[in-house]
């Protein structure tokens, strides 16, 4: 469909509070707290208020891929943060993160609390504390980094550019949908011409490039964003697919997804994260079933 419409921007925007379609009521023009609302604490070191978004899932995954290699100081608390309540805008969590972005995290394991915001910078905090899945020095490191930093530049065409118009806009307009579908396929092409002679994207070892990555493209090409597999055509990209479902199939990345997931299959979602047990435990499918 095309928007065969005339707009013409005014001299000062203005907000009405509607603009952003579905998701209007997440974002505003200003930034701080709308309400004062403490975060809740468990009993680990590690706790993270997030949702299981793209950029939730990083942090979540990684998490899991810490305590499937053994660090029990990796243990957390995950705490469900609804952000089409708003509740990103409380006091307490404006304090980790003034962006009111989630995920966010809080580290108590040293003599000072350390607030962490931003997915990449909670996934190298987490890689440096723990010395895992990035390199300590060398050429391998910064190849790590670029690619970590490659998709927190792109993804925003992804998300907020194809995603938005395509699947959550209030309207269909073909100059957006095809602006921001054709910088999706060239971002795939760029991982499919990457993964066409190694095992994972920054080289033969997993690291938080993949971890960073996988949540946003491998679900892309695996048909869990968006509803728009037929649309990209993305199995055509034969090394992304191969490569999203090797890290598909690993354990602790099944079990990231499910963390502070509140939409979907009820037995794919546990809201909250407080023990391994949970998994077994606490997903919605048998919380309704106790409740029944």
């Amino acid at each position: 469909m095309s928007d065969n419409s005339t707009y013409s921007p005014p001299k000062v925007w203005t907000w009405d509070g509607t603009s952003g379609g579905r998701f209007a009521s997440i974002n505003r023009p200003v930034a701080g707290a709308t309400h004062d609302r403490e975060l809740p604490v468990g009993k680990h070191p590690l706790q993270l208020y997030s949702l299981a978004t793209p950029n939730g899932v990083k942090v979540t995954v990684m998490l899991e891929e810490l305590l499937a290699l053994g660090h029990a100081g990796a243990e957390y608390d995950a705490w469900l943060i609804s952000i089409t309540d708003g509740e990103q805008f409380g006091s307490g969590f404006v304090e980790i993160n003034p962006n009111s972005k989630i995920p966010a995290l809080m580290d108590r394991s040293g003599k000072e609390p350390v607030r962490v915001f931003e997915s990449a910078s909670i996934l190298f905090h987490l890689a440096e504390k723990f010395g895992e899945f990035l390199p300590k020095e060398g050429p391998a490191r910064t190849e790590v980094m670029n690619w970590v930093f490659w998709q927190m530049g792109s993804a925003p065409y992804l998300g907020g550019g194809f995603g938005h118009f395509y699947a959550y806009a209030p309207e269909k307009w073909e100059y957006p949908i095809n602006r921001f579908s054709m910088e999706a396929k060239r971002q795939l092409d760029v991982l499919d011409r990457e993964l066409a002679d190694k095992t994972y994207i920054a080289g033969e070892d997993y690291s938080i490039a993949d971890i960073a990555i996988w949540p946003w493209y491998g679900q892309l090409v695996l048909g869990r964003l968006y509803d728009a597999g037929e649309f990209l055509d993305v199995t055509s990209y034969k090394n992304v697919l191969r490569w999203a479902e090797m890290i598909d199939a690993r354990p602790a990345v099944s079990r990231g997804r499910m963390v502070n997931r509140a939409s979907g299959e009820p037995r794919f979602q546990l809201r909250e994260r407080h023990d391994a047990s949970d998994f077994d435990t606490r997903t919605q499918d048998k919380l309704d079933a106790a409740a029944e």
